[in-house]
C-alpha cells in the first residue's frame, strides 16, 4: 500500500497531530494527496510550549485549521501514579478525546504518526491507540523515519530535522508521582540549556538532583560551561550531574 492508496481509500481523517516530524509530514502529504486531514493537537502539562507553537507554524505554512483541545492529563486514572504502563492510560484518554470531538465534526477515520521504525513491542501507547482503532497510515504503508525525514525535506517542511522528542513525564522515574511542578521545573531547566546553545537535550529527574543527557558532541563543551549550567539548574535542583554516555 501507498500513503496514495490510503487516502483514496480515506480521504476524509482526523490527525492526532504533536507537531513533530512525523505527523507532521502526514498531514503535508495528506494535502498534498488531495485528501481532507484534519489536525487536532492536545494540550497537556505533559507538553513544553515548544511544541503547540511548532504545531502552529506547521499548520500555517500549510495553510491548515489547528484544533487545539485542553487536557488535564494528570486527572486521568493511572498517568499521575507514574507505572511502567502509564503512556496507554495517557494514550487511551488523549486518542478517546481526540475521536469524540472528531466524530462531532464529522469525521469518522482516525489517524497518527507512528512510522514503520517505531517498536509496537515496547509502546503501551501503540496498545492503546490500536484498541481504539486509530490507524497509522506510515507503518502500514511502511514508510520509516529515515524516509519520512527525506520526504519532509522534499516538501520544505521545517519539521524535516527535528529531534524526536518524548514527553516530559519520561523525565521522572517510574513509580514516582507526577506533578504539574515538577514538569513545569523539567521544561523551566530545559529552556534554560536551550538558551546556553546546547540541542537535543534531557533533563530527568534523580532523586533530588538533575541529571542532565546531552549528545555526545555536546559533553565536553558541558564541562567547559560548568559554572553556566550550575547557575541555570541550581535554583531548582540541588544537585546537577552529567551522563557521560551521551545521548
Amino acid at each position: 500500500m501507498t500513503l496514495q492508496d490510503f487516502f483514496a481509500a480515506h480521504p476524509r481523517c482526523a490527525l492526532g497531530f504533536s507537531g513533530g516530524t512525523d505527523s507532521a509530514y502526514l498531514l503535508a502529504a495528506g494535502r498534498e494527496l488531495g485528501a481532507e486531514v484534519r489536525p487536532y493537537y492536545v494540550r497537556t502539562a505533559f507538553q513544553p510550549a515548544f511544541e503547540l507553537r511548532d504545531a502552529e507554524r506547521m499548520c500555517e505554512q500549510l495553510d491548515i485549521e489547528l484544533t487545539v483541545l485542553d487536557y488535564d492529563i494528570l486527572a486521568v486514572p493511572g498517568v499521575a501514579d507514574n507505572p511502567r504502563d502509564r503512556c496507554y492510560f495517557c494514550k487511551h484518554a488523549i486518542f478517546t478525546l481526540i475521536r469524540d470531538r472528531a466524530a462531532a465534526d464529522g469525521f469518522d477515520t482516525l489517524i497518527d504518526g507512528n512510522n514503520a521504525s517505531d517498536d509496537a513491542d515496547d509502546r503501551p501507547g501503540m496498545r492503546a491507540v490500536s484498541e481504539l482503532g486509530v490507524l497509522s497510515p506510515l507503518r502500514m504503508c511502511g514508510i520509516t523515519k529515515a524516509e519520512v525525514r527525506a520526504r519532509s525535506t522534499g516538501l520544505g517542511l521545517f519539521t524535516a530535522l527535528k529531534p524526536a522528542y518524548a514527553c516530559l513525564a519520561t523525565r521522572i522515574p517510574t513509580g514516582r508521582r507526577i506533578t504539574k511542578p515538577e514538569l513545569e521545573r523539567v521544561e523551566r531547566c530545559e529552556d534554560r540549556l536551550k538558551q546556553l546553545g546546547f540541542s537535543d537535550l534531557r533533563v530527568r529527574i534523580d532523586g533530588a538532583s538533575a541529571r542532565l543527557e546531552l549528545p555526545e558532541a555536546q559533553l565536553t563543551r558541558a564541562v567547559e560551561m560548568r559554572r553556566e549550567i550550575l547557575a541555570a539548574l541550581g535554583g531548582d535542583f540541588e544537585h546537577v550531574a552529567l551522563d557521560l554516555r551521551g545521548r
